[in-house]
């Protein structure tokens, strides 16, 4: 069933360092609690010795897997057999270069590239994650799943579930989603329940669900899923001519993005793919700013894994205490407890990268300029632009220096937020509709 030779989940907590089979549907370390890598021993995989090998691939498009933006790059991720692999199309998605904004933002104007993922089959990023973690629920026989989704999430596990044949459930908080996404995984099919609580109440209660039912787990908190996550990573450095940026910037959520793209650097460093690794820098919303707290103000940091989970648990307990619950526009984002947060201070110090907040004004403002110059994303995406805005004013990113901003989602993601924007002129960008009076003449005067 799987690569066993090749591929292996591995604890992440290097006390422990407990290996398992990639035929197993665990996503915790059952030993001691901890994450789980997808590890591989590179010596028996045929790894091409260029990055350039997998454009071949990419020009004949007659195999379904050389199609897929993510399956075209499987020696990159060699845990299953081919016959397991699941695709719709997935990872079609491009790096566009934007004058307009960087010249917006003060930038040299070559120098700013936005990948949009917002092109993939339902909508967003998330697609990448689930191409893979849909495989080896192929490859473990799995016959149900289920997820807990601030939108996004459920739009996918939805499709996807849809594709292979498996019952969804999943689980969304009160109040705490937008109805753009939720409406693709009502209409896929999935069955839906409602918690009162936020996205952390409902990744608690999913995973217990899965573990009672023995469902199939699809939040981030699946390694496989970061697996596929990685890719985007790849089609960045393929459309620069495989090179890599000065810096990536990336929101940050559940962390899962965040997490992959290092282990991504990482292992292409590792395989001597590329030469150097660039910069990283992960931008959360004020109103859910766990990492940016953690990091700049707790100083959390990876230390060779030896995680201070004082600091987290902490951080947690205060957060109960205080009944605290994230807010943000940004509805991807809105996370106050990231599962992937230890495998993100390992991208951290993979990538030197930097952590900071924006406003839900910022990111409505980047959003807006983001739209005017060509492409139409979700809030959670626009915290790049926001951030990056603040990296370049504090001189942390030259303006010469070049930048891979990640758009994870569409902007009919979340088109309340668009509408609110600009028919209630909510910032300087705003676009509201004029009024007309029904009458020729009046109109086209407005129209001169």
């Amino acid at each position: 069933m799987s690569n066993t030779d090749t591929a292996f989940p591995e604890c992440i907590n290097p006390a422990c360092g407990a290996e398992f089979d990639c035929g197993q549907s665990i996503f915790k370390c059952p030993k001691c609690g901890e994450l789980l890598d997808i590890q591989y021993n590179w010596e028996k995989i045929k790894v091409p010795a260029r990055l350039s090998y997998f454009a071949k691939r990419w020009s004949g498009r007659d195999n379904p897997l050389d199609f897929s933006g993510i399956w075209r790059f499987r020696e990159l991720l060699n845990f299953c057999d081919d016959k397991y692999k699941v695709t719709i199309g997935e990872g079609q998605t491009i790096l566009q270069q934007n004058c307009a904004i960087a010249r917006q933002l003060g930038m040299k104007p070559d120098c700013l590239y936005l990948q949009y993922e917002g092109l993939n089959p339902s909508g967003s990023f998330k697609d990448n994650g689930m191409a893979a973690a849909f495989s080896h629920a192929m490859m473990v026989g799995a016959k149900s799943c289920a997820c807990a989704s601030t939108g996004n999430t459920s739009a996918s596990v939805a499709l996807y579930a849809h594709s292979c044949g498996l019952k969804c459930t999943v689980f969304i908080g009160s109040g705490r989603i937008a109805f753009g996404k939720l409406s693709q995984a009502m209409d896929y099919g999935a069955q839906t329940i409602q918690i009162r609580g936020d996205f952390d109440d409902c990744m608690k209660q999913v995973q217990d669900v899965c573990t009672e039912l023995g469902l199939y787990l699809l939040n981030s908190l699946n390694p496989f899923r970061l697996e596929g996550q990685k890719t985007i990573m790849f089609r960045i450095i393929e459309q620069l001519g495989w090179d890599v940026p000065d810096w990536i910037i990336v929101p940050g959520g559940n962390l899962g993005n965040s997490s992959a793209f290092g282990k991504a650097f990482q292992e292409l460093k590792q395989l001597g793919l590329i030469k150097r690794v660039p910069r990283m820098a992960i931008i959360n919303a004020t109103g859910a700013d766990t990492l940016t707290d953690l990091v700049n103000n707790k100083k959390l940091i990876w230390n060779n894994g030896r995680v201070n989970q004082k600091i987290i648990s902490d951080y947690y307990a205060d957060l109960t205490a205080r009944k605290f619950s994230p807010h943000t526009c940004a509805s991807a984002i809105e996370i106050s407890r990231p599962v992937n947060l230890k495998k993100c201070l390992r991208a951290i110090d993979v990538c030197n990268g930097v952590v900071l907040a924006v406003t839900d004004e910022e990111i409505c403002d980047a959003k807006a300029i983001i739209g005017k110059y060509g492409l139409g994303c979700e809030p959670a995406s626009a915290a790049t632009i926001a951030g990056l805005k603040h990296l370049l004013a504090d001189g942390v990113v030259g303006k010469d220096q070049r930048v891979a901003c990640v758009l994870t989602g569409h902007v009919l993601k979340d088109p309340n937020v668009t509408v609110s924007y600009h028919k209630e002129k909510q910032g300087q960008f705003s676009n509201p509709p004029i009024e007309a009076p029904n009458d020729l003449k009046e109109i086209i005067k407005l129209i001169k």
